[in-house]
């Protein structure tokens, strides 16, 4: 049996889920479910960021305080998850004393070898980012992400040696041979971070004097730890945690691509320098926009998970984010073009399929046999998943939605059943067991789908069912 550990990141409590948190987190279980399929001891983690200032700011807003406000906040991640059907076998929140305990033994352990050291740091930083920018970062003077200028700060913190770890971290990268090699995906964001550390990394600040809300320095109590420091640890503070320390290395970790220095770079050279081995895989994905526009609360077209899952369900939910465009690549949502996907390929191609064969099934009185227990899932649908291609997975499937509706057409069973009842049996077994195959592919990602399919043709008699896909009409999904 192999071993499946993967992870999305920990998300920031400041804020409620949003549809860009509901993409990394369904791409995720959609591999954790077929990792399953295939019988590997399949690990999956998500959770919570819930230190540092921006939180702090947060719970401030709410007159509340930090440990009072993520106690009121986390519930929603584990809410909306529930409601996309998230299969995570373990939830983290780095306000858990058994994570903050394994952050500081992990941070004393490299600074007892000698890679972190006491310095001074001036420079910008941008609160939303909780990190120091360089003037290359910003463009027009403002964080490109948040834009709003940066706050000039200067202080006496800790420092990693990261400069340390360059050459070694280029070699890991590289060198499929060397021992602490690590894959960085896709191409372009490989590419992306191989360059930049051949032109060279300074040593980075991992501690925080004016911020309280953090866990205190093991050494040095009067100071923090960095909040991306303290995050990056809970992917090996959950193995400890959960009593599964034989689960790292991660065999992936997948985010967004604005935290992928983090992941890539820091994280690796931390792991190094405490005598562990990298992730073995670290994957960005792209951004999202809406109709052509940043998601913005100013301009009001942030897209909350919740609302996608009212008007289109949770499996229609999971299907149009990840079909929509290539995973890896920035994409534009149109609220109009998912409404149209859903009524084409899941009220009008799935769901009238299923519907259609059922009724046809049960006209002829047609009894099948159980379908097998272990499922065979073609080679080409491996290989899209294996390679994080979902819309290739999907296009694959739905190309034998496609197939399978044509040949009810070219053999008109409805005929048969007057004409050669027989024959008319002979038909519908087979299509059945298309209809099944069909089903077995789309478990990860429709699972609540599939089990009702299942359900109706398990046999030995077809069941009628219920529609699967119901048509909608166009409503705003915004949040308003």
């Amino acid at each position: 049996m192999s071993k499946f550990y993967l992870t999305t990141p920990i998300y920031y409590v400041n804020d409620i889920p949003h549809v860009g948190h509901a993409y990394t987190t369904i791409a995720a279980d959609v591999l954790a479910r077929y990792h399953r399929i295939l019988g590997d001891q399949t690990f999956f983690l998500t959770g919570t960021d819930e230190h540092g200032a921006k939180v702090a700011e947060a719970a401030k807003a709410r007159g509340l305080e930090p440990k009072e406000f993520c106690d009121e906040v986390a519930p929603n991640f584990r809410e909306t998850w529930r409601k996309l059907n998230i299969s995570h076998d373990y939830f983290i929140r780095t306000t858990d004393p058994g994570h903050e305990k394994i952050v500081s033994d992990f941070l004393l352990k490299i600074y007892e070898n000698g890679d972190i050291y006491k310095g001074t740091y001036e420079g910008l930083y941008c609160v939303g980012c909780e990190k120091f920018l360089t003037e290359v970062d910003l463009v027009d003077g403002l964080c490109p992400y948040h834009k709003k200028k940066p706050v000039k700060q200067g202080e006496e913190n800790y420092f990693f040696r990261l400069s340390q770890y360059v050459q070694k971290l280029i070699k890991a990268i590289s060198d499929p041979k060397d021992p602490n090699h690590y894959q960085i995906g896709p191409e372009s964001r490989y590419n992306e971070v191989l360059s930049k550390l051949k032109l060279g990394v300074g040593d980075i600040s991992i501690s925080r004097a004016e911020v309280t809300w953090g866990i205190p320095i093991p050494w040095d109590p009067t100071q923090t730890i960095y909040v991306w420091v303290d995050a990056l640890i809970n992917y090996y503070s959950a193995t400890l945690i959960t009593q599964r320390p034989n689960l790292w290395p991660a065999e992936l970790h997948l985010m967004a691509k604005d935290i992928l220095w983090f992941h890539a770079v820091i994280w690796p050279a931390m792991l190094i320098a405490a005598g562990l081995k990298p992730p073995k895989e670290v994957f960005a994905h792209g951004f999202f926009t809406v109709e052509g526009e940043k998601m913005s609360k100013t301009i009001g077209n942030v897209i909350l998970p919740e609302a996608l899952v009212d008007k289109f369900g949770a499996d229609g939910t999971r299907y149009l984010l990840l079909s929509e465009f290539p995973f890896g690549s920035d994409g534009d949502l149109s609220l109009k073009r998912l409404e149209e996907r859903y009524n084409s390929d899941l009220a009008n191609g799935l769901g009238n399929l299923v519907q259609r064969l059922a009724a046809l099934a049960q006209k002829a009185g047609v009894s099948v046999e159980p379908p097998a227990e272990k499922p065979l899932l073609d080679l080409s649908y491996r290989t899209s998943l294996d390679k994080k291609d979902f819309q290739g997975a999907l296009n694959y499937i739905w190309k034998k939605i496609s197939s399978t509706d044509k040949k009810i057409e070219n053999t008109k069973p409805w005929e048969l059943i007057k004409r050669d009842p027989q024959k008319a049996e002979t038909v519908l077994d087979n299509l059945v067991r298309q209809i099944r195959e069909i089903n077995e592919l789309l478990l990860p990602f429709m699972p609540e789908t599939a089990a009702k399919i299942h359900e109706q043709f398990k046999g030995p008699r077809i069941g009628r069912g219920e529609a699967l896909f119901p048509r909608i009409n166009q409503e705003s999904l915004t949040n308003e």
